[in-house]
């Protein structure tokens, strides 16, 4: 029985396709990534894996439960932290605590091991009122009060999303440590960085899976020569390298290009020259090896070309 199953899900708002025919699963004590921009779909299947939203058709189940036959048996079972802040803002934050662990007949002493790396954080602002914690101390209250019933699952929609670089850290070092409890957790992200985090990922796009995979076989899956390129004119650059029919795809990636060609279409030495020609100078040129991003992006061009 997979922690996890998902079949033939569709959701739609209005003539809005959110969720287009999702089928995956997830396996026992993994950190599953659902990887996607805004508006992929990616908070709507939470919604619904969270018995918080109704399909249009497809089977959702977790721990073997159907969300809509068996929702009072998953609420019971789950830990959810949605994307926004939902917890009590005029509450303090043990008083916070103490209402999530009634909530599911349990205290905060029977499971305090599992939120304790995180909860220590916490402990000199427990008098403090949750809305005035900051937004890194926010997300681990709120974690902490997913964690403190135990769940056998837990959903974490973008929980690092506005954080600090050094929380969102913090953050996943905490998801390895739960994952190790045998907590199976299911964690969506717009950072494509934090793919490489995950035991398994899905990329998401448009309501549909492009590829799910471990993310070292997501990134060999990529087919293409890539190459950095770096000029003081980027942006034109990039407007001309598009034009060159030999360029499979050219995209920003902050201060460089990324460049991607067909194995054997055309050399190195041919681009610099195209470049050269064009009226660049100082252009620095490097093969690198792909990313989940790379990928992501290779997978979402091969989707728009098929029409879909």
């Amino acid at each position: 029985m997979y922690p996890v199953e998902v079949v033939g899900l569709n959701k739609s708002y209005g003539k809005v396709r959110a969720l287009n025919g999702l089928n995956f699963s997830v396996n026992p004590g993994e950190i599953f990534g659902i990887i996607g921009p805004d508006g992929s779909g990616k908070s709507t299947l939470f919604r619904i894996l969270t018995t918080l939203l109704l399909p249009d058709s497809g089977v959702a189940l977790v721990d073997g439960f159907d969300t809509i036959k068996d929702y009072k048996k998953i609420r019971n079972r789950i830990g959810y932290m949605p994307g926004r802040f939902s917890l009590y803002k005029d509450l303090t934050v043990e008083e916070n605590l103490k209402l999530f662990a009634t909530v599911f007949n349990s205290d905060i002493k029977q499971n305090y091991y599992l939120i304790e790396p995180i909860y220590k954080q916490l402990e000199p602002f427990s008098g403090r009122r949750a809305g005035n914690l900051s937004g890194g101390m926010k997300q681990k209250l709120a974690l902490s009060c997913a964690l403190i019933h135990k769940p056998s699952v837990l959903f974490l929609d973008e929980p690092t999303t506005g954080v600090d670089p050094v929380s969102r850290k913090e953050f996943w070092e905490i998801l390895s440590t739960l994952s190790k409890e045998g907590i199976t957790i299911v964690v969506s992200t717009p950072y494509m960085d934090e793919a490489s985090l995950c035991t398994r990922v899905a990329l998401m796009l448009k309501g549909r899976i492009l590829k799910s995979d471990t993310p070292a076989d997501i990134v060999k899956s990529y087919t293409r020569e890539l190459y950095s390129v770096k000029s003081k004119n980027i942006s034109g650059l990039l407007k001309d390298l598009k034009r060159v029919p030999e360029v499979k795809s050219v995209f920003a990636f902050g201060e460089h290009l990324h460049l991607s060609l067909d194995p054997g279409t055309i050399t190195l030495d041919k681009i610099n020259e195209i470049i050269i020609k064009q009226g660049y100078r100082d252009v620095y040129i490097n093969k690198i090896f792909p990313t989940i991003e790379d990928t992501y992006m290779l997978f979402s061009e091969e989707d728009f070309k098929n029409g879909r």
